[in-house]
């Protein structure tokens, strides 16, 4: 029986365990913290719970408008409304329960769980220190590791959890902020303002490009910003944050303009580092790359041929999904499965802001980076009856094809639930489906989906006059 030890319990560890024990393996995970890591514990899962309950907010604001009349409520809800610390339990023990829904699931399969801290102490042997301090050994025939990450800090700033924080000490917060200063607009920093824009608090995004969400499709990031500074949030642009300093009454953050700016509090959000350190990996050979990530190839291994790596700790695409289908992909490699390497051009990721920003695909500056001829389609939500419905008409969706075969390149949608309203197109990338086929799909009246094939419509409808 192939013995496989999986170093962290996150996404990719714990889907990996799945997979390599319904396949035979004997399976031990080593985690520190309950299964589902980080992800399920501090970050994924709570972060989402916490921005529904921002989503309850902009709902009370509509209620009016829709006729609901909330005894007491009208002109009073803001960030006084919020019972915070209720909050933050509310979403830590939806992660608890879903870790220890995890580990039943990973139990019944065979697969053994150890607290404690792993590392790779001789070739094929891991040692293992418990949680009591004692050092236990276990033979490996394959190693996976799937540590996943930090928050990164910099020299100027020290994370206290009370009034300089980083995304897994919000959840320590006694209130909601009264003025929140949010260093960093990328996916966590954008879904951290705009959850706390709408608890009431008094935002400023510190933005080091001009575009917030800078790796996101122009058009999407504009939406967003336009949104934003709707709600009331401040934005500053090509501005980098170089110093922290804790105040009398808060927070004082310095810019590299030379200007300063004051809030209650300050929230980090400058990028995750791969957690790859101390555990062994060079002493047997294995690559490390400048920014701590543990290169692999399509199928997870790394260049020591029975260690491979997945999820966060690779350093690539930083995404839950993509952790656990690395963690899978790994074990059925291992174990001699037949396997195809990871379609990353179907990578389909959410950056749950409000609306929400999805994406799958090519974009369009990447086709013109290859030198792509491309047709592309834009379909504003203004005009959906369902989005009109229920007041979320902002946003958009796009579709990028081949002008010649009509295949799905690419897409994104802005919008309420676009989380949802991806697949279809993910489905179309990872199938090489075309405008048409996507078209003629069936979709309910009144739906927001209607927007997709509408979309794919109008590319349908530009090939047939080419």
């Amino acid at each position: 029986m192939t013995a496989i030890v999986i170093l962290g319990g996150g996404p990719a560890g714990y889907e990996a365990a799945l997979v390599a024990a319904e396949l035979g393996a004997d399976v031990t995970v080593v985690t520190r913290e309950g299964l589902g890591g980080n992800c399920v514990l501090w970050d994924c899962v709570p972060s989402k719970a916490l921005i529904v309950a921002a989503e309850a907010m902009g709902w009370m604001g509509q209620a009016d408008r829709l006729g609901v009349r909330i005894d007491g409520a009208a002109g009073s809800v803001d960030r006084t409304s919020i019972d915070f610390p209720t909050l933050a339990d509310h979403v830590l023990t939806l992660g608890r329960n879903q870790s220890a829904d995890i580990e039943k699931k990973v139990g019944k399969v065979g697969a053994v769980v150890i607290r404690g801290t792993g590392r790779i102490a001789a070739p094929n042997e891991v040692a293992v220190t418990l949680e009591d301090g004692r050092e236990e050994r276990l033979p490996a025939d394959v190693v996976l590791v799937a540590t996943g990450s930090t928050a990164r800090t910099l020299p100027f700033f020290t994370p206290d959890g009370e009034r300089v924080l980083v995304g897994p000490q919000v959840y320590s917060l006694t209130e909601v902020p009264e003025r929140l200063i949010v260093v960093g607009s990328g996916a966590t920093g954008a879904e951290f303002a705009h959850a706390f824009v709408r608890f009431g608090s008094d935002v400023t995004l510190v933005s080091s490009r001009d575009q917030v969400l800078p790796s996101e499709d122009p058009d999407a990031a504009a939406v967003i910003s336009e949104v934003f500074e709707r709600r009331g949030m401040t934005i500053l642009r090509k501005v980098r944050a170089v110093g922290c300093e804790r105040t009398d009454t808060g927070v004082a953050v310095a810019l590299d303009d030379g200007s300063t700016v004051e809030g209650s509090h300050v929230l980090f959000t400058v990028g995750q580092v791969p957690a790859s350190a101390d555990l062994g990996l060079e002493a047997v050979g294995v690559t490390i790359d400048e920014g701590g990530g543990v290169p692999v190839d399509g199928v997870s291994r790394t260049n020591v041929p029975w260690v491979y790596a997945a999820g966060d700790v690779v350093g690539q695409m930083m995404l839950a999904n993509v952790a656990a289908m690395q963690g899978r992909t790994a074990m059925w490699h291992a174990l001699g499965q037949a396997v195809a390497p990871l379609q990353w051009n179907a990578v389909a990721a959410t950056i749950f802001t409000d609306p929400e920003v999805a994406t799958v695909g090519m974009s369009e500056a990447d086709c013109a980076e290859r030198g792509i001829t491309v047709r592309v389609s834009r379909l504003d939500f203004r005009g959906n009856s369902r989005a009109k419905m229920v007041g979320m008409t902002d946003g958009f969706v796009k579709v990028i094809a081949s002008p010649g075969s009509g295949t799905v390149l690419g897409g994104s949608v802005v919008s309420y639930r676009a989380s949802d309203l991806i697949q279809p197109l993910a489905v179309a990338i990872a199938n090489r489906l075309t405008v048409s086929q996507l078209a003629h799909t069936f979709t309910v009246y009144p739906s927001m989906a209607g927007s997709v094939t509408e979309a794919a419509r109008l590319l349908m409808v530009e090939q047939e006059r080419a």
